[in-house]
């Protein structure tokens, strides 16, 4: 028993305890939750102590929850259906449902003459301005044999006209 007292004494003399204050300067005592001058009281916790935050406020479900393994059989299903949603889109894009009815490249072919300062795509926009330029740019490629968009002023190219 004397032993614990002792102990007991050592614990509270190694915990920091705030400096007491002249009995003239004391708080008011609260009294039903109000002190005596009408003023609401301070923090219920003594100074220095670090602020305790009892959660984020965010409700969250107490049931115990468990994780269902997703079978092989359900994520093949899956893999399927977003094939079949891919070749369904693929066809509606093909068939002109998403990108609308355009004009083709024109078939007539003529001899045009490169500009100072101009490129492939301003060539496809001036020689066929009704047609896709990206389509005519391709075609321009195609007939004149071409690795690379890079022209030279003067050069002479095979180019479908409209």
């Amino acid at each position: 028993m004397r032993w614990r007292k002792e102990r007991n004494m050592t614990l509270i003399a190694a915990r920091q305890v705030p400096a007491r204050q002249p009995v003239g300067l004391r708080r008011p005592v609260a009294v039903n939750h109000r002190v005596r001058d009408g003023r609401r009281p301070g923090p219920a916790r003594p100074a220095g102590t670090p602020l305790r935050y009892r959660g984020t406020g965010v409700v969250v479900s107490q049931a115990a929850h468990r994780r269902r393994p997703v079978s092989s059989a359900i994520t093949v299903a899956l893999a399927g259906m977003a094939a079949l949603i891919t070749i369904w889109l693929g066809a509606i894009a093909q068939l002109g449902g998403v990108g609308g009815s355009s004009t083709p490249v024109p078939g007539q072919l003529a001899v045009v003459q490169v500009q100072p300062g101009e490129t492939l795509q301003h060539l496809a926009a001036r020689v066929a301005p009704d047609a896709p330029i990206g389509q005519v740019v391709e075609r321009i490629r195609e007939l004149n044999e071409l690795d690379s968009a890079a022209l030279d002023a003067g050069q002479t190219l095979i180019a479908p006209v409209s």
